[in-house]
């Protein structure tokens, strides 16, 4: 099978890479670069496991084929923080709003993406936005209240980073 050349931004380096036009991304994150943050949950883009951002917009990594990333920025949770927790891990934390952790990166990735446009969201706005991930363990009461901890850590900055 022909491979296509493609050439990312992954969590701040250059990364360039022959794929298989076939390759979903997910595989790619996982098997060549080692980020297992990035988790196979239903593999049909409903459970939100796989979410990472692209030019910050969350996507589903195991729906997306990896030659659809080229010349885009990819950000995984390794890459969300560089020397300390970001804001929205941070308020994860303190709000013990994880149980199993699978979903869990995904999760902070949706919550860090909609903070990033509505540095200060409603309950409602952060309950839609979180519906798009699933949780099985927790419920969304500790998530809900860890994305208000994480915006209102951002109030006055602008944005949550």
């Amino acid at each position: 099978m022909d491979q296509v050349e493609i050439t990312f931004l992954l969590n701040g380096v250059t990364q360039r890479r022959m794929v298989q036009p076939n390759r979903v991304l997910i595989d790619l994150l996982r098997g060549e670069f080692g980020l297992l943050g990035t988790k196979l949950g239903c593999d049909q883009a409903v459970c939100g496991a796989c979410t990472v951002l692209a030019d910050g917009d969350p996507v589903a990594a195991c729906a997306t084929f990896a030659f659809e990333i080229d010349g885009r920025e990819v950000r995984t949770i390794e890459g969300l923080s560089e020397d300390k927790l970001h804001p929205v891990q941070q308020a994860f934390v303190d709000n013990a709003a994880f149980q199993c952790g699978y979903c869990t990166p995904g999760m902070i990735l949706l919550a860090a993406a909609l903070l990033d446009r509505e540095p200060d969201p409603d309950e409602a706005t952060i309950r839609n936005w979180l519906s798009a991930n699933i949780c099985r363990c927790t419920g969304y009461k500790m998530i809900v209240e860890a994305v208000q901890q994480a915006a209102a850590a951002g109030r006055g900055r602008g944005r949550a980073k």
